[in-house]
């Protein structure tokens, strides 16, 4: 068929059509740069609902450090109560166990329910609950760190405190994606203990410069949590910005620059995902449409409003198909369209009667009402097989059919054209 020469997009509206939700995505990625992103709920992202998925998963990547770590807070907590015999000691050991196992099985329960292919509230759910277990392990870090703090027990402290230092790197290595998370937890866990610290340190225990070691480990770890989170935020900057240029590298991929339409990349997918999900009685079918009297448009008027044509072509046929249908470009003035769960042969003529309707209303560009029709060529599969390619060359030769009827034609592949395939494919 003829194909329609069409300039290349430019950069600004290439990045239109890349970003979805265009100029609302935009806006809400700005706001992920600003200081108030790093208190951002998690009921509310301000990314790209792709790379929030992504962020959110990376939570529950890690099983083995949660259960490292639930291991060394029970270690040092066992090894307090044997020397002191604290029932309280005992207690938050007994808690951290039970938190360290609902937060193994929350991981496990989250890859269970479809991980990050599941919804965007289902996945701000799973991430509160994530949250608050990790919340009430800091608490409880905080806890056992402050009743040690009531006696004066340098080598006891020193074990808790490092329990602070580690739980704060973990942190910030594994939940990054979440820097309200790191923040929250990091207050949890270091607030109460640098406060205790400075308590402690107005206690007289008669030893030179004790106060000032213990204001100044107060004010270290004070420190340190602040660098923590100014490393959470800077990582999550980063990986906002390596996901959102993933996704963005993945959809041009997969999507016509001019048109935004999918491509016969995604068209190769969306065809093999519908075919393992129709159900014994349906059919697809390939509609193979190309315009009749674009080339003679393209030509008289240029390039640009060749491009215009195509774009509200592209919109006519997106609005003109159900959901779980496709509209592709292939190049040029070629278009496909998968028709989903057919159920009888008249379904598919009605959808290109339909289109043809659509595509045959007046076009009005820079003022100028000008028109054009459309062809279309219609094999089904399974009947007329199940490889994308053979059925777009047996839809492409009952469109070289329709086309050589005239203008604004339908015609179904038949035994003529299989046959003529078949002797192409050998």
């Amino acid at each position: 068929m003829g194909q329609g020469s069409v300039r290349p997009v430019d950069r600004k509206l290439l990045t239109f059509l890349l970003n979805k939700d265009g100029m609302e995505r935009r806006h809400q990625t700005d706001g992920r740069r600003s200081g108030l992103a790093l208190f951002n709920r998690a009921t509310v992202p301000v990314v790209p609902n792709a790379v929030y998925r992504d962020l959110v998963s990376t939570l529950f990547t890690m099983t083995t450090p949660i259960i490292g770590f639930g291991i060394l807070y029970a270690l040092v907590g066992s090894l307090i109560y044997l020397k002191w015999h604290d029932a309280m000691i005992s207690a938050l050991v007994a808690m951290a166990v039970v938190v360290t196992a609902g937060r193994v099985l929350l991981i496990r329960g989250y890859h269970r329910s479809g991980g990050a292919s599941q919804d965007i509230g289902q996945l701000a759910h799973w991430e509160r609950r994530y949250a608050v277990l990790t919340y009430m392990f800091a608490i409880l870090i905080a806890t056992l760190n402050v009743r040690v703090l009531m006696a004066h027990e340098p080598l006891v402290h020193l074990a808790t405190v490092s329990l602070v230092f580690t739980f704060g790197a973990g942190i910030v290595s594994r939940n990054a994606s979440r820097p309200w998370l790191c923040a929250t937890s990091l207050s949890l866990a270091v607030g109460p203990v640098a406060a205790a610290m400075l308590v402690h340190a107005a206690s007289d225990y008669g030893e030179k410069l004790h106060a000032e070691f213990f204001a100044l480990e107060a004010l270290l770890l004070i420190v340190v949590g602040l660098m923590s989170m100014a490393s959470a935020r800077h990582l999550y900057a980063s990986l906002v910005e390596h996901l959102t240029a993933k996704h963005d590298l993945a959809k041009l991929a997969r999507f016509d620059s001019l048109t935004g339409l999918p491509n016969r990349l995604l068209l190769r997918e969306s065809f093999h995902a519908r075919l393992r999900s129709a159900d014994a009685a349906g059919q697809l079918a390939i509609h193979y449409l190309d315009l009749d009297g674009f080339k003679a448009i393209n030509d008289q008027y240029g390039h640009p409003v060749g491009d215009s044509m195509l774009v509200d072509v592209a919109r006519r046929l997106a609005s003109t198909i159900r959901a779980e249908d496709v509209a592709a470009r292939l190049g040029g003035d070629e278009f496909l369209l998968i028709q989903a769960d057919v159920k009888h042969p008249d379904q598919c003529e009605l959808l290109a009667r339909r289109v043809i309707r659509q595509l045959s209303e007046p076009y009005v560009i820079d003022g100028v009402a000008m028109r054009i029709s459309v062809s279309i060529g219609i094999a089904l599969s399974p009947d007329q097989g199940l490889d994308l390619e053979r059925l777009m060359a047996c839809a492409d030769a009952a469109l070289y059919r329709a086309k050589a009827k005239g203008k604004a034609q339908v015609q179904f592949c038949g035994p003529d054209d299989l046959h003529h395939v078949g002797r192409a494919v050998a």
